[in-house]
């Protein structure tokens, strides 16, 4: 998996940084930085993208000015941005196991890795749109039910290439974006909300990640 070569370090320091990237790459064989395995599973840290709008799901310590006042999710553009990093985990009490592929119609939290703070949403009014917040809630990746997303997709498993829907356990709305931009101090990025029903703007795909991949049995643990 390691794909430094040790013979391009010329220098005895730079040698010895590259033993150390291929030594610490060979002790975590489970991690997938490429594309060769095809689900997306749980422990993964991802960038998920809004297929309709092309900006990715993303937060940061801004809080809304109305409605709950709690942390602002917003869709970036920018491919690049740290700020667009989500974990994905199970629910409180019955977790995900790490490496396990999700399954479709599986209950997760998506932990946004920067913050610590879980995707989240409730009965307050998104302030562009008027459809329902989605903010980001909790501490350290505590926060309450309200975390809860249903992946929707067609198949078994959550597989990387599928555009998938996420249904909010608590509400039933799906998290949508329908193109509202913000402006100062956030500007030009758009407003993600809550909405009740199916449409093309409430379609995710994952792009940019780190992937756990499976264990052997993986695969047939039923503890998700």
């Amino acid at each position: 998996m390691a794909m430094v070569r040790l013979w391009q370090c010329r220098f005895g320091f730079l040698r010895h940084l590259c033993f150390l990237l291929v030594a610490a790459l060979l002790s975590v064989p489970r991690l997938c930085l490429g594309s060769e395995f095809e689900y997306v599973t749980c422990g993964s840290v991802v960038k998920l993208l809004n297929t309709r709008h092309n900006v990715r799901l993303h937060s940061h310590d801004v809080k809304y000015g109305s409605g709950s006042g709690q942390q602002s999710v917003t869709g970036v553009e920018a491919p690049d941005d740290a700020n667009s990093y989500w974990k994905i985990r199970g629910k409180v009490d019955n977790g995900c196991v790490r490496g396990a592929p999700v399954k479709c119609g599986q209950s997760v939290r998506l932990t946004h890795v920067n913050t610590g703070r879980n995707l989240h949403s409730h009965h307050f009014v998104s302030p562009l749109s008027g459809n329902q917040e989605v903010s980001a809630f909790g501490d350290s990746g505590v926060g309450d039910d309200l975390d809860i997303w249903i992946v929707q997709c067609s198949g078994t498993y959550w597989e990387r290439d599928d555009t998938v829907r996420f249904k909010h356990m608590g509400t039933e709305v799906f998290l949508t974006v329908t193109g509202e931009q913000y402006g100062h101090p956030i500007r030009g990025q758009r407003e993600v909300h809550g909405m009740s029903n199916l449409n093309q703007h409430n379609y995710w795909k994952v792009m940019e990640g780190v992937f756990i991949k499976p264990s052997g049995d993986s695969m047939k643990h039923d503890e998700l």
